[in-house]
């Protein structure tokens, strides 16, 4: 393939697709290909969802931007739906993950402003991906993202995630914290939970009562229904000040959203954030076809059994040999010996098996397969995995 014009921006594999179909890509000479990474947790309804893909004709058809000077009947039904989904009170909607993150931490900053705080802090965990505009690029951790751009990291406090101690010294140590910024699973960073799973989160938001300060979680990679849930927080009791998401939230069409309540409600009034694709015709009506194929069905309880069939099979095939599972629901991470080398599990993967997976964390091969996998496509996500990591044990 030639990039000729294209910035060398991305480390591309040597292959491209011309067509998919739910569980599956293809090549142009139709090869197919199981694809156990739905464009990074994009796909959760699989390539070209009948609903979804009708939703996008009939809408392209009629009417795809306006602005937002004018009111949007769909933005408006899809903020309703999302909300009521996610438990939040309004929604502001953007183009991708880093947008809505990009608001979430612009309501950090608007929310210390009005309580006379000059330079305020936002606690984030180590491992952690927020995004690559410059303020959610200071609040990553990736060294190799960050290096080169002269982040802000005053802007932002560091702490290993799921240490409570270290929040509580944070908190000793600075009184100009206004927030707490978390995933509940660490996508980018290895598939990480927290060592008490989701109770993690019901702590978070009790020093942040204590506090006075935003609870904020960042579900772009988690949510719809990614973890078995609609929203991760969800296996939990804690309730989020700002939520964030976007990845699944149009099944591939770019739309992010950054949702709010509680102390983060209405702190954002008019001209004081915008979008000018945020929340188009086309989008907001993409955005509540992948809410109600997602409310109307089984497939949140699909991801949770498949994914706990594909981990469980994968132990059981190579526990022996210190192979562990980590995440939730369709959110798989299969961890393998931190002395194994993993530099070219994906081309084998894909040039040997079939299969599209990703390795992150340096030794965690990352699965993310579309919601509604079959148990058949499932039993041969396993089955190409055995084959691929046989020879290395």
């Amino acid at each position: 393939m030639s990039a000729t014009y294209l910035m060398p921006t991305y480390n591309r594999q040597p292959i491209s697709f011309t067509r998919g179909s739910g569980s599956w890509l293809y090549t142009k000479d139709d090869t197919p290909y199981l694809d156990a990474l739905t464009g990074i947790a994009v796909c959760g309804l699989g390539h070209c969802h009948p609903q979804v893909t009708d939703t996008i004709q009939q809408q392209a058809a009629t009417l795809v931007h306006t602005s937002n000077l004018f009111g949007i009947d769909w933005q408006e039904r899809a903020g309703e739906a999302l909300c009521n989904a996610a438990q939040m009170d309004s929604v502001f909607f953007a183009n991708s993950g880093a947008e809505a993150n990009e608001a979430a931490l612009k309501l950090a900053r608007l929310y210390a402003y009005q309580q006379g705080f000059k330079r305020p802090k936002v606690i984030v965990m180590e491992q952690s991906f927020h995004g690559r505009t410059l303020l959610t690029l200071s609040a990553t951790a990736n060294p190799k993202a960050r290096e080169g751009f002269y982040t802000l990291d005053e802007d932002f406090i560091r702490v290993p995630f799921g240490d409570i101690a270290a929040i509580e010294q944070a908190a000793h140590d600075h009184e100009d914290i206004c927030a707490i910024f978390v995933e509940p699973v660490q996508g980018e960073g290895g598939l990480n939970t927290a060592a008490n799973g989701f109770t993690y989160l019901e702590q978070l938001q009790a020093i942040c009562d204590t506090h006075n300060w935003l609870f904020m979680l960042d579900e772009v990679q988690t949510g719809n229904g990614r973890t078995g849930k609609y929203f991760a927080y969800q296996h939990s009791n804690a309730r989020p000040d700002v939520l964030t998401t976007a990845k699944g939230l149009g099944n591939g069409f770019p739309v992010g959203a950054c949702m709010v309540r509680g102390r983060a409600n209405g702190l954002f009034g008019a001209g004081s954030h915008g979008s000018t694709y945020g929340g188009t015709p086309l989008a907001s009506r993409v955005v509540h076809s992948v809410y109600e194929v997602l409310a109307n069905s089984d497939i949140m309880n699909n991801a949770v059994s498949e994914g706990q069939f594909i981990r469980e099979s994968m132990v059981d095939a190579f526990g022996e040999y210190g192979v562990s599972s980590r995440g939730a629901g369709m959110m798989i991470g299969i961890v393998l010996p931190k002395d194994m080398d993993c530099s070219k599990l994906v081309d084998r993967a894909r040039d040997e098996q079939k299969l599209i997976i990703n390795v992150t964390g340096g030794h965690v091969i990352r699965l993310l397969p579309p919601l509604n996998i079959s148990r058949d496509e499932s039993s041969q996500v396993v089955e190409r995995l055995v084959n691929l990591l046989k020879p290395s044990f």
